[in-house]
């Protein structure tokens, strides 16, 4: 039998006679059926943002592993968690079968690859957190991937889109995005990546909120490296510590970017140094530090 990401979804029949109106809505229809897939996993997406904030909290690394459209989909969760949450860029790691693509290239055969798979994952040490990736879970590349890394003490959480993946064999956190068959069969850049990129993006932010990262609902870890980050920086200094625009800019410039301790600034703290120690005392939480005040 076929596994389930290789099936043909129904009402296909006919899809390239239709107007093209129908067969958007058609593609439309089937995006929102694969977000469906998704009810099942917060159980598992809670169990693997608790892997990774650990990892995080105990100067570990977080690895992405994938292929193809996975790997895209690994690429666009990991690479934008420095910025949103403050992370260090060394605490997370990519590693796509073929290299992280720099055209429109990305060659089919490399997800075959074991070797290349084996010699990536030596950089994983015990205390990391890997998430491994593939709508089959059956891909060579993720598999022997998180073998070598769960061999050396990582932990590992598994994403596939088939029940019964190999995958699921070498993980801590099993995650089955319950996906239906392709309206364009077996190309799992589409529905299936999006069920990956959804159920991805939850788990990171799930982990942000839990590192302390977030504050009614503001990222308040943020990296404010650009004009439009400053000026949202500035914003949410405004909007918790309740003080001007002049005195949002003037405590982001003495906290030297560093929005929580900016936020204390604002709010009452008297020095960077007494913010600093306020955030390590509460775990870097600004709510129990805000208490403090």
């Amino acid at each position: 039998m076929l596994p389930q990401t290789e099936m043909l979804g129904e009402g296909t029949k006919g899809l390239d006679l239709r107007s093209d109106a129908d067969v958007l809505a058609c593609l439309l229809d089937a995006q929102k059926a694969a977000l469906n897939g998704l009810d099942g996993c917060l159980a598992g997406l809670s169990q693997g943002a608790a892997l990774l904030s650990s990892a995080i909290k105990n100067g570990g690394r977080i690895h992405y592993a994938a292929a193809g459209s996975s790997g895209l989909m690994g690429l666009a969760d990991g690479a934008e968690l420095p910025g949103t949450y403050g992370l260090s860029p060394e605490s997370i790691s990519i590693s796509m079968a073929g290299g992280i693509p720099t055209g429109a290239e990305m060659p089919g055969h490399t997800e075959d690859d074991v070797d290349a798979a084996k010699v990536t994952s030596a950089g994983v040490r015990s205390g990391d957190a890997v998430i491994a990736i593939s709508a089959s879970g059956s891909t060579p590349f993720p598999l022997d991937f998180v073998r070598h890394a769960r061999s050396a003490g990582a932990k590992t959480i598994c994403i596939a889109n088939n029940n019964d993946a190999p995958l699921f064999e070498h993980a801590d956190c099993a995650i089955f995005l319950n996906t239906p068959p392709e309206l364009i069969a077996g190309s799992t850049r589409m529905g299936a990546a999006t069920a990956q990129k959804v159920a991805l993006n939850m788990m990171s932010t799930l982990m942000g909120i839990r590192l302390g990262h977030v504050h009614d609902g503001m990222m308040v870890n943020v990296v404010a490296d650009n004009r439009k980050l400053r000026q949202r920086a500035e914003g949410i200094i405004k909007k918790i510590a309740g003080v001007s625009d002049a005195e949002a800019s003037l405590a982001l410039h003495k906290a030297a970017g560093n929005l929580k301790p900016a936020i204390l600034l604002a709010a009452g703290a008297t020095t960077v140094t007494q913010a600093d120690q306020m955030l390590a005392q509460s775990g870097g939480h600004l709510r129990p530090a805000l208490e403090q005040l």
